[in-house]
């Protein structure tokens, strides 16, 4: 299905793609949901520098007016980050209304990995992916990123799943689909706002040409289906484990208390966290995202050059 899905590239995305030049697509989730304005909007320009200060192309993903679109203008950019517009979120169950109804919507990671590989971009840089959710053995609460990791051929640099959800649970899905979990000059698998918990990974990489090599050997094998790479926050802004379990435990039990789930569950604690932490919970995303733009554009150079001197 997703190479059938029709496209409208910007201009630099265009170009980008017909001189072979390292592409990195990014959500739009965190623009419309993820983070609060004004600083949602700076973080999207923020990310798109970060990518073209390592000589690669950003394309943020999204769905405008009901066209699927690899790369956005400044006014698109702008119009997501609008509090006052009511952003539909995309997950791939949601793409065909978008599109039918000709309506906004920002993409969350598994739409992101389904219009980025209909452009034929291999590289998504994140903040978390999502998972199994706390309490998914009462109310089967599974991202539909998990699914889509197992399925869609570009690799993802995250900095490991939201702290939010079931995180061994989570891992253990992410084997069941065959989704290779690479550690990203790191033996554990990080916590998004920290650095490390207490799962070990199977495979460790310290340089973006051995991810890129691994990619290319998985996908030039026939092995479909995504790549995850975990890259750890920044020291300087982690929060440790302790500190953010005690902020997440309060929010869920304030998301309980409001009768909150599905797809506004996430964003309602995102903020709560937010909220408990001062502020910052929201500082260190903004650092783990742009970090995660910047390990994702070396790795689709490296992807290039391969591809180059094949």
């Amino acid at each position: 299905m997703t190479n059938q899905i029709k496209l409208h590239y910007s201009d630099e995305v265009a170009t980008a793609i017909k001189a072979n030049k390292p592409i990195v697509a990014l959500e739009s989730t965190i623009i419309s949901h993820g983070l609060p304005y004004p600083e949602n909007l700076e973080t999207a320009h923020a990310l798109e520098d970060a990518i073209r200060s390592k000589n690669a192309v950003p394309a943020t993903i999204a769905v405008m007016d009901g066209i699927p679109k690899a790369g956005l203008s400044h006014d698109e950019l702008a119009r997501l980050s609008n509090p006052q517009i009511d952003t539909l979120k995309l997950s791939r169950r949601d793409l065909p209304f978008a599109i039918s109804k000709k309506i906004d919507g920002a993409t969350t990671v598994a739409t992101t990995m389904m219009i980025a590989a209909a452009a034929g971009i291999k590289v998504f840089a994140t903040g978390g992916i999502g998972g199994v959710h706390r309490g998914a053995d009462q109310n089967f609460d599974i991202s539909a990123d998990l699914t889509e990791l197992g399925q869609t051929d570009v690799a993802v640099v995250c900095a490991g799943p939201k702290a939010i959800l079931d995180i061994p649970a989570t891992m253990e899905y992410l084997e069941t689909l065959g989704v290779p979990v690479i550690g990203y000059q790191c033996d554990a698998m990080p916590l998004f706002w920290s650095r490390a918990s207490d799962l070990a990974l199977e495979c460790r990489l310290d340089s973006a040409r051995e991810i890129a090599d691994l990619c290319q050997c998985k996908w030039d094998n026939g092995l479909a289906g995504g790549v995850l790479i975990a890259n750890p926050i920044p020291k300087d802004v982690e929060i440790s484990g302790d500190i953010i379990e005690a902020a997440i435990d309060h929010a869920l039990h304030q998301a309980a208390s409001q009768n909150i789930s599905g797809k506004a569950l996430t964003p309602f604690l995102l903020d709560s966290i937010r909220h408990i932490t001062d502020g910052h919970s929201l500082k260190a995303n903004k650092a783990l995202v742009e970090n995660n733009a910047i390990l994702a554009a070396e790795i689709a150079a490296e992807m290039v050059s391969a591809t180059v001197f094949k």
